[in-house]
């Protein structure tokens, strides 16, 4: 298994930009996809963005699609979120995830993630 760890959160203004990082011990990061997932105050989870286990594959929600960029170095066992172009509506608690690849649920729910890190706040001021 694996142990998600993010950072990287911050407060910036809106249009500002971020860099997610995500480092995840254990086995065989590669073998995992990896997800974000975030939470504004007072809304469910939500889905972000996955990138599979190779990177070869990318997958967006609407609402960040052309402003957020996810990408993996499995040489450190790390993910990433560049996150351009932030909007006060991108404030929320950034969750890193990592799914099996034997999990029959798509990427872009959460049952698919068995391991799950404690999240980094990500605050965009307008």
């Amino acid at each position: 298994q694996v142990q998600p760890v993010e950072s990287g959160g911050g407060l910036v203004q809106a249009g500002g930009s971020l860099r997610l990082s995500c480092a995840a011990s254990g086995r065989t990061f590669s073998s995992y996809t990896m997800g974000w997932f975030r939470q504004a105050p007072g809304k469910e989870r939500e889905f972000v963005a996955y990138i599979a286990r190779s990177g070869s594959t990318t997958y967006y929600a609407d609402s960040v699609k052309g402003r957020f960029t996810i990408s993996r170095d499995n040489a450190k066992d790390t993910v990433y979120l560049q996150m351009n172009s932030l909007k006060p509506d991108d404030t929320a608690l950034y969750y890193c995830a990592a799914r099996s690849y034997y999990n029959p649920y798509d990427p872009t729910l959460q049952q698919a993630y068995a391991y799950w890190g404690q999240g980094t706040q990500v605050t965009v001021s307008s």
